[in-house]
């Protein structure tokens, strides 16, 4: 049974950071991709950034240059650094996986069978 627990969210002012830690545990696949997504109320799920095994990495353009996606593979757990945040990052986040034979791309989310519980970002500002 794979499972993604999610920790790290809170309250920031806009300009401040949070790192958010997804561990995994249960999978048996050789490589994997694992990806955070955020959602805001009333807005579909959006993908934010995604690593691969060999640490390859994808951001969206929304947060290119101020978050980095990074792992600990002894740890089995990835890290989303996000820094200079602003109020348009307050969102729900979540952490995802798949084991599938697919570039690594923070999407579609339908191929992602694996979710995390959630860790809420709010930016004031």
């Amino acid at each position: 049974q794979v499972q993604l627990v999610t920790s790290g969210g809170g309250s920031v002012q806009s300009g401040g950071s949070l790192r958010l830690s997804c561990a995994a545990s249960g999978y048996t696949w050789s490589r994997k991709c694992m990806a955070w997504f955020r959602q805001a109320p009333g807005k579909e799920r959006e993908g934010v950034a995604s690593i691969d095994s060999a640490g390859s990495t994808f951001y969206a353009d929304s947060v290119k240059g101020r978050f980095t996606i990074s792992q600990d593979n002894a740890a089995n757990t990835v890290y989303l650094q996000m820094s200079s945040l602003k109020p348009e990052d307050t969102a729900m986040y979540f952490c995802a996986v798949h084991g599938l034979n697919y570039y690594c791309r923070p999407g579609p989310t339908g191929i992602f069978g694996y979710w995390g519980q959630g860790t809420q970002v709010t930016v004031s500002s």
